[in-house]
């Protein structure tokens, strides 16, 4: 069974720290390109950081510098290590995994969707 499952998140304090983890199983995510989103109540889901297959990594302006991810090909997961949370990073957030691969009968897509996990940074 393809599935993805984060895990990490929780009620925090601002300036606090939080490590999200995403974890695969029925695949392995050493070819795929991982995001990790966030979506606040009443918001769209919006991308937060990105890795690559080849590792290259890009984040969002309002958390770079705060956020690592990372990934780690022999457990099959990928990271999200959050510092210096500030209540406006309060939000579900969500790890997507995503690859393509082209065969004779053309390009086939694939995309995961993990179930989520609640950041909630708060006094």
């Amino acid at each position: 069974q393809v599935q993805l499952v984060e895990s990490g998140g929780g009620l925090v304090q601002p300036g606090g720290s939080l490590r999200l983890s995403c974890a695969a199983s029925g695949f392995t995510l050493r070819s795929y390109d991982i995001g990790w989103y966030c979506q606040a109540p009443g918001k769209q889901r919006e991308l937060v950081a990105a890795i690559t297959s080849g590792g290259a990594i890009n984040y969002a302006d309002s958390v770079k510098g705060r956020f690592t991810i990372s990934r780690d090909n022999a457990k099959n997961t990928v990271y999200l290590q959050m510092n210096s949370l500030k209540p406006e990073d309060t939000a579900v957030y969500y790890c997507n995994a995503k690859t393509f691969v082209i065969t004779a009968r053309g390009r086939h897509d694939y995309d995961y969707w993990g179930q989520g996990t609640q950041v909630t940074v708060s006094s």
